[in-house]
């Protein structure tokens, strides 16, 4: 999980082109939207490319996108559970 977290946090700050945050910066449970990165709407819309591209993961429920990307320890939760056993 650890290193799945680590990955996460290169992709997010690849994605999203955050070029003043280093991977080490964001804490595994900070809130990705709001006073944590302080993420937009149009950011969660390419983090769910993100997460389709790299684990082809489609979210379809937006309500459901809202509890996965909440911070990267949510998104990696729920990216081990699509994995298969």
């Amino acid at each position: 999980m650890e290193e799945l977290k680590k990955q996460l946090k290169a992709q997010i700050i690849e994605a999203l082109n955050l070029q003043d945050i280093k991977p080490e910066d964001i804490e595994d449970n900070a809130p990705l939207f709001g006073e944590g990165l302080g993420l937009d709407s149009i950011d969660s819309l390419e983090l769910m490319v993100l997460l389709e591209r790299h684990y082809q993961i489609r979210v379809e429920d937006p309500r459901e996108g809202r509890k996965i990307l909440q911070s990267v320890q949510s998104m990696a939760e729920f990216i081990q559970s699509k994995q298969p056993a």
